[in-house]
């Protein structure tokens, strides 16, 4: 069944844009509600404030962030956990963790966006 819901990914929730002008609270209930996982995501070690938007998070990072203020970011169901936590980084200058659907524990990074809702561990 693992290969059915690999493909599966693929064409199910076939892409979830994170725009900067949403709020924290936004992404991550959008992305509860588009992949069935959770997404936390912090400011520092502690977690983000949910109703500051992610460009107001992205001028208090003291990383080199290489984006302009209106890139989208773009996350397939089909993507590595580890790939989706590094682009947000990237774009946003932000870290996150995705974790299982009840938000518990984060998922292996190996593992892809559909698996970690299936809450498959490998």
């Amino acid at each position: 069944m693992g290969l059915l819901n690999n493909i599966k990914d693929h064409f199910t929730n076939a892409e979830f844009a994170v725009a900067p002008n949403k709020k924290v609270k936004t992404v991550c209930a959008d992305f509860k509600k588009t992949f069935g996982a959770t997404l936390a995501i912090y400011k520092g070690a502690q977690l983000a404030d949910p109703e500051m938007t992610l460009a107001a998070l992205n001028k208090r990072t003291t990383k080199d962030v290489k984006t302009k203020g209106a890139d989208e970011l773009k996350i397939k169901a089909s993507m590595k956990v580890g790939d989706v936590e590094k682009l947000f980084d990237k774009t946003f200058g932000l870290t996150v963790q995705i974790k299982d659907p009840k938000g518990e524990y984060c998922v292996d990074n190996k593992l892809t966006i559909g698996q970690a809702a299936r809450g498959e561990s490998k």
